[in-house]
C-alpha cells in the first residue's frame, strides 16, 4: 500500500474529530482513519459515516495516554503505508466551568491528555510523516487568551524562538505543580487549566516545525496549531455559534495545504489566518 497515502485523525469519533474526519473522507485522496480509544464508539462512528453518508472511512483503537497503544498504531501505518501523509491531533479534554474538581486536579489530567498525550504522539509519529506531509495539532484561542494572562517573564519565555522541548515539558510540569500546591497565579500563571495545555500544544507547535526546518530541510513538511473556533461540541456545549463541519475547516484547510506550499509552519491559524503570538 505505499502507493496509497493516509490521513490519521486522533479523537475522532464525535465533534469536531468526526467532522475533521468526514470532510477529508471527500477530499483528501487516499485512506482515512477515524481513531478513537473507545473500539466501540470509533467503530459505530465509522459504521454511520458508511451507512448515512456515503463515506469510506477506516477504524483504528488509539488512546492517546497510553505510549503502546501510540506504537501499535505507528507500526500498523508504517507496515502497511510506509508513513503518514496526514497527522490531525484533535484528541483533547476540558473540564465544564461549573466543574467543582479541585483546580490542581483539573490541571494535572487536562495537561496529561492535551500537552504531554499530545507530544507523545508527536515523539512518536512525526517520524513517520512522508515528505510533503502535513501535521495540524489542535490548540485553541484559549491558548492565545491564557498567553496574554501570564506573566511578562512567562510570556516572553512562550513567545521564544529558542525555547527547547525541554524547557517547555519543564515549565509545562510546574504549572501543575504550582496549580496543586494553589501557588499558580502568585507564579504568574492564568487560572486556566485549558488555556495553559493549549499553550503548552501551540508553543510545541512552534518548536517541532522549528526542529522540522533543522533536521528534514527539503522534505516540505508543513506543520501548524490551529484554533477551529468556538464549536457546538459535548466539550464546548450547546450555546456555541459554530456546527462541527464549520469548526473543521481550519484544521481540514491545513492538512490540504497543496504540495507546492512552504506557509503556513509553525504558526497558530484560525480561520485560515495567521494569528500573531
Amino acid at each position: 500500500m505505499a502507493g496509497v497515502k493516509v490521513a490519521v485523525v486522533t479523537g475522532g469519533n464525535k465533534g469536531i474529530g468526526l467532522a475533521i474526519v468526514r470532510a477529508l473522507c471527500k477530499q483528501f485522496k487516499g485512506d482515512v482513519y477515524l481513531t478513537a480509544r473507545d473500539p466501540k464508539l470509533g467503530e459505530e462512528a465509522v459504521r454511520a459515516l458508511k451507512e448515512k453518508e456515503g463515506l469510506s472511512p477506516l477504524f483504528h483503537q488509539l488512546d492517546i495516554n497510553n505510549l503502546q497503544s501510540i506504537r501499535t498504531l505507528g507500526s500498523f501505518l508504517k507496515e502497511k503505508y510506509g508513513g503518514i501523509d496526514v497527522l490531525i491531533n484533535n484528541a483533547g479534554i476540558a473540564f465544564k466551568v461549573a466543574d467543582t474538581t479541585p483546580f490542581g486536579t483539573q490541571a494535572e489530567v487536562t495537561l496529561k491528555t492535551n500537552f504531554f498525550a499530545t507530544r507523545d504522539i508527536c515523539n512518536e509519529l512525526l517520524p513517520l510523516i512522508k515528505p510533503h506531509g502535513r501535521v495540524v495539532n489542535v490548540s485553541s484561542m484559549a491558548s492565545y487568551m491564557a498567553l496574554e494572562r501570564c506573566s511578562p517573564e512567562l510570556q516572553k519565555v512562550f513567545r521564544s524562538d529558542t525555547i527547547t522541548e525541554e524547557e517547555l515539558v519543564t515549565f509545562m510540569e510546574k504549572f501543575v505543580e504550582d496549580a496543586k500546591k494553589g501557588v499558580h497565579e502568585a507564579q504568574g500563571w492564568p487560572n486556566m487549566a485549558y488555556g495553559t495545555s493549549k499553550v503548552g500544544v501551540t508553543v510545541l507547535s512552534r518548536i517541532q516545525a522549528r526542529e522540522l526546518n533543522e533536521k528534514r530541510k527539503n522534505d516540505g513538511i508543513l506543520l501548524n496549531a490551529c484554533c477551529p473556533g468556538w464549536v457546538k461540541t459535548d466539550m464546548a456545549g450547546p450555546n456555541a455559534p459554530k456546527s462541527p463541519d464549520e469548526g473543521a475547516e481550519t484544521p481540514v484547510y491545513l492538512a490540504l495545504l497543496p504540495n507546492n506550499a512552504d506557509s503556513p509552519h509553525g504558526e497558530l491559524v484560525s480561520e485560515k489566518k495567521v494569528v500573531p503570538w
